[in-house]
C-alpha cells in the first residue's frame, strides 16, 4: 500500500509540540502517524493509528514520549481505512523499532512505503 506522508509547510517535517492541530485538515482525520527524534542519532519514537488529532494530543503530554523531548521531536501521518490501520501499524512497528512501545494488534503486517518516500503539505 502507498502511503502519503504529510509535512509541514515549506516541505519541512512538522514539529509534535508545534504542529496546530486545531487546523481543519485534522478534522476527523483517521490514519497512522510516526513519532521520531533528531539529535545526533534520531530514531523513532512511536508509532500508532486513531484519529490523529486526538492521539497526537496525547502524546505531547505522555512521560514516555516527553523522555526524548530535548532532542526535539517530529511527526508525520498519513490517512488510512480502518480496515487496513492495524496492519500498517503493526508494519511500522516492526521497520522502524520505535523506542516506546504499545499494544499492537495481532494482525499480520501489511508493508507501505516509510515516511519521506512519499510526503504530501498539510
Amino acid at each position: 500500500m502507498k502511503l502519503l506522508w504529510n509535512q509541514c509547510h515549506g516541505n519541512t517535517w512538522c514539529e509534535l509540540y508545534t504542529v496546530d492541530l486545531d487546523d481543519p485538515h485534522f478534522d476527523a482525520l483517521e490514519g497512522v502517524y510516526v513519532i521520531w527524534h533528531g539529535g545526533l542519532a534520531p530514531n523513532c519514537v512511536c508509532v500508532g493509528q486513531g484519529l490523529v488529532r486526538e492521539r497526537l494530543a496525547a502524546h505531547r503530554t505522555d512521560r514516555a514520549v516527553q523522555q526524548y523531548a530535548r532532542y526535539e521531536l517530529f511527526v508525520t501521518w498519513a490517512r488510512v481505512p480502518p480496515a487496513y490501520r492495524s496492519g500498517v501499524e503493526r508494519y511500522l512497528a516492526e521497520q522502524l523499532s520505535p523506542k516506546v512501545g504499545y499494544r499492537l494488534s495481532d494482525v499480520p503486517p501489511l508493508a507501505v512505503n516509510l515516511p519521506g518516500l512519499e510526503v504530501a503539505i498539510a
